[in-house]
């Protein structure tokens, strides 16, 4: 049987989110969705009446045994971390927080993924279900709460890294997972073309492996797993003790390298791609495949680059970027469009943060 979660907090706002929603489609007004306002560095800027999700929090369920929490779209994502966390699970994507005020709708809508997320999946591979309203008013469920219940057109992913376009996430199902039995964090001085080659020779091997990034003079790892798997690793890599913290500070952006006022870029890449002849310096995680660059070049430049190797590039300083997000080939679009056109036919949830098209 679930376990239903009842916090002062909670409250279930949904009626007047739906009120609200039908009486701007009804006068064809715009709204921005905000949950925490944690990543409104990301994307364009919306002009439009805010439609805030805060009020509508609480976890509505939550059974360990069966390794699924339900939430409400403003439940912070602090909180449902410290409710798993009380039953030794977590969330293994290990979504930022950023601020601090990142809430569970805003997660999902968003779709990003900390450091352990080559090794556990993505925000999107464990939304199990999840509740929507529509640009016309409508409150609708997608998917379950297992994942036998997940088969066809699966619409509660298609929402993870929508950024509110497509509709207003009121409830999130999601799969979670036991925490590991032993966690280290090690540390390497090595230059970053070497970690490249090091870390594409470890790929191949059965290393417990859950963290690798090179910060421009050291590579940081983590292990997770067994006791006896994990010391077995650490003995073998060779490598030095470090602060385990690391991995938060690199996953909400707290990290020296972000501090500074030039551009961020965030640039996905092909495994084992070398480091990129770029103006600025480069962070880089995932073991390569994400890179987080400090840069004042063009987007023309970067974006150029970039896709000689069939990687991509997103902006995430507010303001520095007329299409912050990668631009889309035309057909990608087209359906883009039509999709939204189905779920938000007067487009008046989040006009334009995506794409100037949308």
């Amino acid at each position: 049987m679930n376990s239903v979660w009842n916090a002062p907090s909670d409250h279930d706002d949904s009626a007047a989110l739906q009120d609200t929603v039908r009486q701007a489609y009804s006068d064809r007004t715009p709204l921005r969705i905000q949950g925490g306002a944690s990543k409104a560095f990301l994307g364009r800027a919306v002009e439009a009446a805010t439609l805030s999700t805060t009020s509508h929090r609480g976890i509505v369920s939550y059974d360990p045994t069966e390794l699924v929490i339900t939430a409400r779209a403003g439940t912070l994502l602090s909180e449902l971390e410290h409710a798993l966390a009380e039953a030794g699970q977590m969330l293994p994507c290990e979504p930022p927080s950023f601020c601090g005020a990142a809430t569970v709708g805003g997660m999902v809508a968003a779709g990003l993924s900390g450091p352990r997320r080559p090794w556990s999946g993505s925000v999107r591979d464990f939304v199990l279900g999840t509740r929507l309203i529509t640009g016309q008013g409508e409150h609708l469920r997608f998917g379950g709460e297992v994942m036998k219940n997940v088969a066809g057109y699966d619409l509660s992913r298609l929402l993870a890294g929508s950024f509110g376009s497509l509709g207003l996430i009121t409830e999130v199902s999601l799969k979670v997972l036991p925490k590991p039995r032993c966690s280290t964090t090690l540390r390497m001085t090595i230059s970053p073309v070497e970690a490249l080659r090091r870390l594409t020779d470890w790929g191949q091997q059965a290393l417990p492996i859950s963290g690798a990034c090179h910060d421009g003079k050291v590579l940081h790892l983590r292990l997770e797993g067994g006791e006896g798997s994990v010391s077995a690793a650490r003995d073998r890599l060779g490598c030095v003790d470090a602060d385990a913290g690391f991995w938060a500070d690199l996953r909400d952006h707290r990290l020296a390298f972000f501090q500074s006022q030039t551009t961020l870029w965030r640039l996905s890449l092909p495994f084992n791609v070398e480091p990129l002849d770029l103006p600025g310096v480069q962070l880089l995680d995932w073991a390569g495949t994400q890179r987080w660059l400090k840069s004042d070049a063009g987007s023309d430049l970067i974006r150029a680059r970039v896709n000689e190797y069939g990687g991509h590039a997103t902006c995430y300083s507010a303001d520095a970027c007329d299409l912050p997000f990668q631009p889309l080939p035309h057909a990608l679009m087209r359906y883009q469009q039509r999709l939204k056109a189905h779920l938000d036919p007067h487009g008046i949830f989040n006009p334009g943060r995506l794409y100037p098209e949308l």
